[in-house]
């Protein structure tokens, strides 16, 4: 029992120390992004889908925080709008960029652990959790955004009008990139979680 629980930690550690490399690298080179036209395509939350399917929602916390760490980063002078969020608020924008992402892997995790009991089809399991990764993340970042800076930060960063009701906002913060995320995710994810649970690297 002893040895088998050791195989299994290993298992673990190299799962996680892989998926987190991916992150990284996902983070800070183009791999990360798909520009199309002007619509930028970001694929950074299948990596934390991954975990969370593959390990766990605490899993998918850790590798979320990376995610969000990464981001928080580039709040630094990579980033312009992220760089004026936080010569606004720092700690609000370490917030929208590292507790939020967090929190979108945690229940990721429990979306796939809830998943599980209804539906035991590999494929199904994996998207859905891909999807639900990507929503979460769209969801509590804009949210985060809105609630913490208000719309007149918003309005001064992103040239859109300060009167816009709230649905209106989070529409046009979000906008047809968050599709696309979504899309990418629920595909990828679900293709890449299959292929792990045919290897056996996941627990049917």
């Amino acid at each position: 029992m002893a040895k088998q629980n050791r195989k299994q930690t290993i298992k673990t550690i190299a799962v996680l120390g892989i998926l987190i490399a991916l992150t990284i690298l996902m983070a800070f080179t183009p791999v990360g992004y798909l520009k199309v036209g002007a619509i930028s395509i970001s694929f950074l939350m299948i990596p934390v889908a991954i975990g969370a399917l593959a390990k766990g929602p605490w899993a998918g916390a850790l590798l979320g925080t990376v995610f969000g760490i990464t981001s928080f980063v580039q709040c630094f002078g990579s980033d312009p709008f992220g760089t004026f969020l936080a010569s606004k608020n720092i700690v609000f924008t370490f917030i929208m960029c590292v507790l939020c992402r967090a929190l979108a892997g945690f229940l990721a995790g429990l979306v796939f652990k809830l998943v599980s009991k209804f539906v035991k089809n590999a494929p199904v399991r994996s998207s859905v959790t891909g999807l639900s990764a990507a929503l979460f993340n769209t969801v509590l970042f804009v949210g985060a955004l809105i609630g913490l800076f208000g719309k007149a930060t918003i309005s001064e960063a992103t040239g859109l009008d300060p009167t816009m009701g709230i649905i209106a906002l989070f529409a046009a913060i979000v906008g047809i990139n968050a599709i696309f995320e979504a899309i990418a995710a629920f595909i990828i994810t679900g293709a890449v979680g299959t292929a792990l649970f045919k290897a056996k690297l996941i627990e049917a």
